[in-house]
C-alpha cells in the first residue's frame, strides 16, 4: 500500500530524514514511535507530499507521489490524515465541517455528501452531535470529527500525526477506540504517537526512528520486551519508567 525508499529530506542545513525506507501493507497497523526530533512526522508529511522531500521515490496505492504528472490532490484523497491540533472550522458545526471536505475535495452534491458526513460521525460515535460546533464539543469530540472528516472520503490509508497528544489523559481513549475500529475494518494505518499501550496492543508492527532513520522495526512484542538495537533498549527504557 505505501512503498517509501531512500527519502532524504533537508531544511536548510538540518538533514532531518537520511535516507528511510517504509513499507506497509495493506491493512497493515504499523506504529513510528522514537525521541522527539528523530524525523517521525516528517516522514508522514513527506508521505503525502505536505512536505516535499528532498530525494527519494513514495509509492502509495500504486499512485507515484513524487511524479510531476500525478494530480497530488486527488492523489491524496487516497491518504487521509489526522494531526495533533483538529483543524476545524469554529464557525461550522460538526456535519458542516464533514461535509466541507466532501463538497471540496470529493464533488460530491450537497445531499450525497450530508449523507456521508452523517454515515461518518456515527462511525466515530458523534451522530448525536452532528449540529454542535467545535466550541460546543470536548477535545477528543473534535479529533473524532477531524477523524470523520478524513474517513468520509474512503481513502486508503490513513496517517495519524500525535492524533492523542492534545488530550485531556481522560479523553485519549474515545479517540483511540474510533483507530482501534477502524484497524478492525481492515483501513491501513501509519501512527505516529506516544500512546505505547495502544502500540503494544493494536499495532501489527512498531517502527523506531532516531535521527533520521530507521533503527529497529518489527512485532510490538519484540519491540517492546526485547529489542535488538541499543539506542531503541534506551528509548524503551526511557519511557516505561515514566
Amino acid at each position: 500500500m505505501v512503498d517509501a525508499r531512500a527519502i532524504h529530506k533537508h531544511f536548510g542545513t538540518l538533514h532531518v530524514l537520511k535516507g528511510v525506507d517504509l513499507k506497509v501493507d495493506e491493512r497493515e497497523l504499523v506504529f513510528v514511535i522514537g525521541p522527539s526530533g528523530s524525523g517521525k512526522s516528517t516522514l508522514l508529511r513527506c508521505l503525502n507530499r505536505l512536505e516535499e522531500p528532498s530525494s527519494g521515490s513514495i509509492m502509495v496505492d500504486g499512485i507515484d507521489m513524487l511524479d510531476p504528472r500525478t494530480n497530488i490532490n486527488h492523489a491524496r484523497r487516497r491518504i487521509g490524515m489526522v494531526f495533533q491540533s483538529f483543524n476545524l472550522y469554529p464557525h461550522m458545526t460538526a456535519l458542516g465541517n464533514v461535509m466541507l471536505a466532501l463538497r471540496k475535495v470529493a464533488g460530491k452534491s450537497r445531499g450525497e455528501a450530508e449523507s456521508l458526513a452523517h454515515a461518518a460521525l456515527k462511525r466515530v460515535g458523534l451522530a448525536d452531535r452532528a449540529d454542535h460546533t467545535p466550541g460546543q464539543l470536548s477535545g477528543g469530540q473534535q479529533q473524532r470529527v477531524a477523524i470523520a472528516r478524513s474517513i468520509a472520503l474512503e481513502p486508503r490509508v490513513m496517517l495519524f500525526d500525535e492524533p492523542t497528544s492534545a488530550l485531556d489523559p481522560e479523553l485519549v481513549g474515545s479517540v483511540l477506540e474510533v483507530m482501534r475500529d477502524l484497524r478492525e475494518s481492515g483501513m491501513t494505518m501509519i501512527v505516529v504517537s506516544h500512546e505505547m499501550g495502544f502500540a503494544r496492543n493494536a499495532a501489527d508492527r512498531v517502527v523506531f526512528m532516531d535521527d533520521g532513520l530507521i533503527v529497529e522495526q518489527g512485532p510490538p512484542g519484540a519491540i517492546f520486551e526485547n529489542p535488538a538495537h541499543e539506542r531503541t533498549r534506551a528509548f524503551i527504557g526511557q519511557i516505561q519508567r515514566h
